[in-house]
Order: structure tokens, then sequence, then C-alpha cells
């Protein structure tokens, strides 16, 4: 008797775990604003993997030719999904918004997520007339190893080798980036973290897994995934945002990458957030910041 009522306890307690985990991603996922029409899971590579979709937020009423935000989610390029559209606000604000899935490292290794997020950005610009964007408008926005992803897109908008699929009639270049703690170059990593940081060397850290194996043994693949490897004057103005406390994703990081804009004559605007570690800032200047820089380069007219 005293085993059966155990094991009932143990399964109340475990259903109360899951009720309270689903009522907080509940809570924690954005509510779609009002007059905002949602297209979800449009495949952009026809009959690849089930990762290769994108979500699509359409403002009603607000006009033709609209810029649109697209969002690239984080999660160690092995977890994280679109249906978190992380600047939902934005689409209240006169902007389109997409979500990317891509596949992850367990799927394809490197380069396998850029091939996926330049081929989203191909079939949104493919078919910005019948959604009412505007091809010229595109901003990419993304964290982590979405912030990663987004400078990939930014500076290797014109690198041919990663335009695999469709619509190769168009061009995958956005018109500026927003990198929130987005890595690097990988090999630097380790050497500037916290003590108590990530260990990025490791067989398993997720830049191993994502480029096939042990980071420092594949150098010349660590170098293919490094947006630092493609800038050029042409590159489209970046906004990078970074923690100075992060200890996933180290601070020089970014230092690095705005570096690199600099010299090449990128413009590039770049906040440390003292005091920041891997995202959730309080800082009010960040979403401040963020506004002012897509109403620059999506809003020209409007923002002067």
């Amino acid at each position: 008797m005293r085993i059966i009522l155990t094991l009932v306890l143990i399964l109340f307690f475990l259903g109360t775990i899951a009720v309270l985990a689903q009522r907080r991603n509940r809570e924690a996922s954005p509510k779609i604003p009002d007059g905002v029409t949602a297209h979800r899971d449009l495949v952009y590579a026809k009959d690849g993997h089930e990762r290769q979709k994108l979500d699509l937020y359409v403002p009603a009423d607000t006009g033709e030719n609209l810029p649109l935000i697209i969002w690239i989610h984080g999660g160690a390029w092995r977890g994280g999904d679109k249906t978190h559209y992380t600047p939902m606000a934005y689409l209240n604000a006169g902007y389109a918004g997409a979500s990317i899935n891509y596949r992850l490292s367990q799927h394809a290794i490197f380069p396998a997520q850029i091939e996926d997020v330049k081929a989203a950005v191909r079939w949104l610009r493919a078919n910005a007339e019948t959604y009412h964007l505007d091809p010229n408008r595109f901003a990419v926005w993304g964290s982590s190893a979405g912030g990663h992803l987004v400078a990939m897109l930014g500076t290797a908008g014109d690198v041919t080798e990663f335009e695999v699929g469709e619509n190769l009639e168009v061009s995958s270049q956005v018109q500026a980036v927003v990198d929130y703690f987005g890595p690097t170059d990988f090999l630097q990593m380790d050497a500037h973290r916290f003590p108590d940081g990530l260990v990025h060397d490791a067989p398993d850290s997720p830049e191993s897994q994502l480029v096939g194996g042990p980071i420092q043994e594949h150098k010349d693949r660590v170098a293919k995934a490094n947006p630092i490897t493609y800038v050029s004057k042409d590159d489209p103005p970046f906004l990078i945002i970074h923690g100075d406390q992060d200890k996933l994703v180290p601070f020089h990081q970014s230092v690095l990458l705005k570096d690199a804009l600099e010299e090449a004559g990128v413009r590039v605007t770049f906040y440390r957030v003292e005091g920041g570690g891997h995202g959730w800032f309080r800082d009010p200047k960040v979403p401040e910041l963020t506004k002012a820089f897509l109403a620059q380069h999506l809003k020209p007219t409007q923002s002067r």
C-alpha cells in the first residue's frame, strides 16, 4: 500500500511540474498583436528537411512594401525553435516579421545552417510581392547562435558558395544586422572565457558539434564558420550588443567582429552591457538602440 501511495505522489508531482512548465511556455510566448496575420510553417526548401520552414507575420491595413525583421533563434545550434518571435512588438510599428527554423547540428554540420537561412531569405525576397514586403528592406536579428548566423548573413551575403536550393535568381543579402552576443572566432573563445564559463575547445562543445569535430583540430572548418572571414566594405550596417559578464559567449567575440567591421569601413554600432550576462538584459539602452537602429535603416525617411 505504501509503495502504491508513493507512486501516486510521484505521478502527481511529475504531472504538476509538466502543467507548470506548459504554463510558463505559454506565458513566455508573446501574443500575436491584433490585426496581424500569421502564416505558419512556410516551406522554403522543397522536399527538404522538416526544419526548413519559416513563420511569417504580416500586419493588415499598413499598405504595401513593408520592411521585414527576420528573427533567427539561438540555442547553441542544437536547440531552439521559430515559434518564439522575439520582435513581436515591432509588428505594431509598421514592420512585418519572419522567424526561421534551420537544420541543427545534430541534423547536419556547418555550413548547413548558413545555407538554410540564406535559402529562407531568398524565399522571402522571391515571395515579397505576395506578402506585401519590400524586398529592399530586410533586417536580420538574432541572439547567441542566432547572432552568429545573422552576422554570417551580413558578411557572407555575397558568398555564392553558401547559396544552395531554390530561388537562386534572387539575393540573400540583407540591409541591416542586429547581432546580440553572437560568437565569431571559435578558436579564441577559451582564451577569454571566465574560469567557470563554458569550455569551447571540448570535443562535445556546441562549436565542436557545429563543425563536426574538436574546433582546435579543424581550424579550416572554424575559419569557414567565422563571419569575420568574409567582412568587406560593402557589408550592411551592424548593431552589436554584448554583456561583458557573459559566461557562455565571451564578450571579446563581439569586439573581434566590431574591430573587423570598422577596419573595413562598415557602419557599426557597438554597445557593451556592463554587468550583462548571456542575454536577459535589464539595461533600457538595449531596446532603445535596437529600435533606433532598425528605424534608421528600414525606415530612413521616418527616423530623421
